[in-house]
Parts: structure tokens; C-alpha cells; sequence
């Protein structure tokens, strides 16, 4: 089935059939898109239609093969997944690749930073940039060099310091529970564990210890697995939670970002961010009275001095020490 549809000052054309892959690419018109669709279905019903042969034309065509050979097997395949379709969207997409210059990937940066914050723009480069690389080094795109290896980037902003508030957090508890019901569990979760978005959305029950004191996490960011001690509030919430899937929250990237999304709108909270729930929560388990080891065992901080930074969060404690 060919679906054709407007989206922002492009066409976007896709094509999807039981037993091929979806393809899908942009166009700066609504007749050649319907062109390419026609074209792409005719291939498939004469059966000489081969996904990895679909030459690379636009950006979005690398992009799609980008998706469908690489992107698979990484551990974040999901996000990328997302960060990529994004990049599609955008009026870069519909360029021909062999014409794709320094001036196109700056006047995406542009466009792209009066939508996202500079650390999203910045991962979205990282990606884009390896795209055209493995472009150019294995599948023939016609570039000489790569237009998005020297892209001046914003600079890396300065580490964020929110808290979340008591206020804030039954708020945010409140309107989680009339919406989807894995928020809920999850916002609970991220903050009893200090778990990344991603860890938390790839938990599965077999990560589980037998009596629920325990989680493996078996690739982190660090590329390393854990095993991070589960605390009573946490294990409370796992119990509540029905099996019916492999996934102990069966849901994707993109589904929990505009869930997120809305339940902050909806809580009235400003400037909040998923993320913070991970700061937040390490912030908590110093005021605990855990050690750095004990809190880097937890948070799966492989370098003790990126917690630093949590430790002022205590000064007060040390100066009453300091005064006994």
C-alpha cells in the first residue's frame, strides 16, 4: 500500500507491502511522489524489487538504507530510529545526496536548534555525520568529502542542576495515573534507580533476581552490564505490574516522549526534563547517606569524579560536622 502526504514544505512517499521492507522518500511535489510510489509497487509485483539495490538519491534515501543496515544492530536502535525519521522530515531530506554541500547541513543545524535544545542537535549531528561517512565509504554516494564533519556545533552546555520538588513529584505521580499506565510505574522507577530512559524502557522480567531485590542490566551506556540493588518502593511497584510481555513496559521511544511531554504540560511543571528524574535521584541516594561507590554501583557511573558534581548537594551536612 502507497500512502502520499504533506509534511512541512515536502511530500513524503511510502510504500509498504506484506513480505518487502517499507520504503519510503521525500519530494519536493506531490506528482512525483505518486511517480515513485507507483514505480516502487510495480517493482515488487514483477518481483525484481531488491530494497538493498534501491539506489541512494536524496538524503532520505541514504537515510532509509542507513536505518535498514546499520541502525539495527546498535544497542540504541530505537532512539536512532527516532533522531533519523526526524532528520528525514526536515527540508534537508528531500536534497540529492550527490548535491548535499556544507551550506544544506549548516541551514539544518539552524533550523533544527529553533526546535531542539543544543545537546539533542548535537547527538542528531553524530548520527547524521556517520550516515553520509558510511555512505561514502561503502554504498557509492558521490561525495568527496563529508559536508557535516566540520559543522561548527553549538557548545556542550553546562551540566543541569534541576531538582525536582516533593510538590512536583506528586503532581507529576497524579496526573501520570489518569494517563497511559506504565508512566506511572516508570517516573516511580527512574527515580528509585537512577535508570536511564532507555535502560528503563528495555527491562525485561528475566533481568529480574527471583525475589525482585536485584536487576541486571545487561548493556549500558558504558557498554558494560550491571546489576543494581532494587529498593523496597521499587520492588512494590514491579509487583503491581501484570506479565504480559517480555518488556516490563511494552512501549517505544517515541510513545513515552509525547506521553512525557503531556503529563508535564498537564502537571503545569516548567523546564523538566526526563533526564532530571536521573539526577534527581542520585541527588537523593548522597542525601541517603550512600557512599560514592555505592551510589556510582547504583547509577552505573563509571568514572567516580561524574559525581562530583551531586556531592554539594551535602554541604550542609558537612558543616554540621565540621561544627560538632
Amino acid at each position: 500500500m502507497a500512502t502520499v502526504r504533506k509534511r512541512g514544505s515536502k511530500w513524503q512517499a511510502q510504500v509498504r507491502r506484506d513480505g518487502f521492507r517499507g520504503v519510503s522518500k521525500s519530494f519536493h511535489n506531490k506528482k512525483d511522489a505518486l511517480k515513485w510510489s507507483r514505480q516502487m509497487e510495480a517493482s515488487m509485483d514483477r518481483g525484481d524489487f531488491d530494497d538493498k539495490k534501491t539506489p541512494i538519491i536524496s538524503v532520505s534515501d541514504l537515510l532509509d538504507k542507513y536505518l535498514t543496515e546499520v541502525t539495527p544492530n546498535k544497542r540504541g536502535w530505537r532512539e536512532e530510529t527516532y533522531r533519523i525519521n526526524a532528520i528525514k522530515r526536515d527540508d534537508i531530506g528531500a536534497i540529492r545526496i550527490s548535491e548535499l554541500s556544507s551550506q544544506h547541513v549548516a541551514a539544518y543545524r539552524d533550523r533544527r536548534l529553533n526546535k531542539v535544545a543544543s545537546s539533542t542537535l548535537r547527538r542528531d549531528v553524530v548520527i547524521f555525520r556517520h550516515a553520509i561517512e558510511v555512505g561514502i565509504r561503502e554504498w557509492g554516494v558521490p561525495l568527496k568529502d563529508n559536508p557535516a564533519r566540520r559543522l561548527r556545533l553549538p557548545k556542550q552546555p553546562k551540566s543541569r542542576e534541576r531538582r525536582l520538588s516533593v510538590e512536583e513529584y506528586s503532581k507529576l505521580l497524579e496526573v501520570a495515573e489518569r494517563r497511559k499506565w506504565w508512566m506511572q510505574p516508570i517516573i516511580i522507577i527512574a527515580l528509585e534507580t537512577a535508570m536511564r530512559r532507555g535502560e528503563i524502557l528495555s527491562m525485561r522480567w528475566q533481568h529480574l533476581g527471583d525475589d525482585l531485590t536485584t536487576l541486571r542490566i545487561p548493556t549500558t551506556k558504558n557498554g558494560e552490564e550491571r546489576i543494581i540493588p532494587l529498593s523496597s518502593t521499587a520492588r512494590s511497584v514491579l509487583k503491581e505490574i501484570t506479565k504480559e510481555t517480555e518488556l516490563i513496559f511494552p512501549t517505544s521511544a517515541n510513545a513515552f516522549r509525547l506521553s512525557w511531554e503531556r503529563i508535564v504540560a498537564a502537571a503545569g511543571i516548567e523546564d523538566l526534563r526526563f533526564h532530571d528524574l536521573r539526577h534527581e535521584a542520585v541527588s537523593r541516594l548522597f542525601e541517603r547517606g550512600l557512599s560514592l561507590p555505592e551510589v556510582a554501583l547504583i547509577s552505573g557511573h563509571k568514572d567516580p569524579r561524574m559525581l562530583f558534581r551531586y556531592t554539594h548537594l551535602r554541604a550542609e551536612d558537612v558543616v554540621s560536622k565540621l561544627n560538632d
